[in-house]
């Protein structure tokens, strides 16, 4: 094997795999990159056996081969050189030589026929617009939990619809649950599949480097999702078990109203949080006729208090929450939007969502905390 490519776009592709390399050295071959050259250019591959993910390189191939080598070391080399085309070729003994200008590198590899091979690919069932689908990762992800004994909650759950695409997760205190209107082709009746959480996080990646116009064709077998974008291939996993209803839980029973500015309400929240609790992480809302007043309770760092100027004049009310859940939300709104407040009592779940929703329909329900 011997073949000839450029530093910036090789890095490109190893940085994007990354995610897809074991981290551990409990089985060896996972730790490498499977790197294969063919007269169409350059195919790496890596994989933990949760996830997999596969890429494309441009590069002038001058003899066909493949070689699995140390992903870590190979990202270093050639993140440390200069910018300019790099040779690799395979020398005796799985050793692989690494040049670029005067510098020069021999990685010890393995034996290719060690490396799993990736599951074959089925028919799409369904292309998405990219920005659609990073859209609905980034207001949901965030609520996704990290308690690995809720298997089925590590996850989120994209239910795609002839009319509609949406996404919800979940950690049992908070549901936010975001929905695009728009024609899915192939879909003819409701179709649901739930991503974990690692290939959330990857898939979000990948987009992420695709650019806005990018088109996501996403398919399934008995035991993997596949989502493909341009020469880009990640690979996972599906969750077992039975995701909650979320639809019970949302609530109905709401009739009480506030608005709030988001940008205002989150430089409040995230200052008098540097003296909250760090154990339960609360603060407490205290809701008056025309005046939002935002408090932590008094503990080992002393006590915080902020008000902010708001349109309620309805029934007083005092709630809790922990801040991180009311922020993730915030951050998710974005700067300079209304938020509605829609809630019953202290003890209730509260329902939050921005006030002009054009693009994405998007609730986020959050459980008080005691106070």
């Amino acid at each position: 094997m011997e073949f000839f490519a450029q530093k910036s776009e090789l890095l490109d592709e190893l940085n994007l795999l990354q995610g897809a390399v074991e981290k551990k050295s409990t089985v060896p071959i996972l730790s490498n990159y499977l790197v294969e050259s063919a007269d169409c250019g350059l195919r790496i591959t890596a994989t933990d056996l949760e996830l997999g993910a596969r890429s494309s390189c441009t590069a002038k191939v001058k003899t066909p081969g493949r070689a699995a080598v140390p992903a870590r070391r190979l990202v270093e080399i050639i993140r440390s050189l200069p910018d300019g085309e790099i040779r690799f070729k395979l020398l005796e003994n799985h050793w692989v030589q690494v040049t670029c200008h005067r510098s020069s590198f021999k990685l010890a590899s393995m034996a290719t026929e060690n490396f799993p091979a990736l599951p074959e690919v089925p028919k799409t069932a369904v292309t998405l617009p990219g920005d659609v689908l990073a859209g609905l990762i980034d207001r949901t992800s965030f609520a996704v939990s990290q308690d690995e004994n809720r298997f089925c909650l590590n996850g989120v759950l994209l239910i795609l619809k002839p009319e509609s695409v949406s996404m919800v997760a979940t950690d049992g205190h908070r549901l936010p649950l975001a929905e695009r209107r728009q024609a899915v082709a192939g879909v003819n009746s409701e179709l649901q599949m739930l991503i974990p959480t690692k290939a959330l996080g990857e898939l979000r990646r990948l987009l992420g480097e695709s650019g806005e116009e990018a088109k996501v064709d996403i398919s399934k077998d008995d035991r993997h999702l596949f989502f493909s974008v341009g020469g880009r291939l990640l690979i996972s996993g599906q969750l077992t078990g039975q995701f909650p209803n979320y639809a019970a839980v949302l609530p109905r029973e709401n009739d009480k109203v506030v608005e709030l500015d988001s940008e205002l309400v989150t430089a409040a929240i995230r200052r008098v949080a540097l003296l909250a609790d760090e154990r339960s992480h609360a603060l407490q809302l205290q809701l008056e006729q025309g005046r939002l007043e935002i408090s932590s309770s008094r503990g080992e760092y002393g006590e915080a208090n902020e008000t902010v100027d708001i349109a309620h004049a309805g029934t007083a009310l005092r709630i809790g929450f922990n801040y991180h859940y009311l922020l993730d939300f915030f951050g998710a709104v974005g700067k300079n939007r209304m938020v509605r407040m829609q809630f019953k009592d202290e003890q209730s779940a509260v329902e939050f969502f921005p006030v002009d929703q054009e693009t994405y329909l998007y609730r986020y329900v959050v459980m008080p905390l005691r106070v």
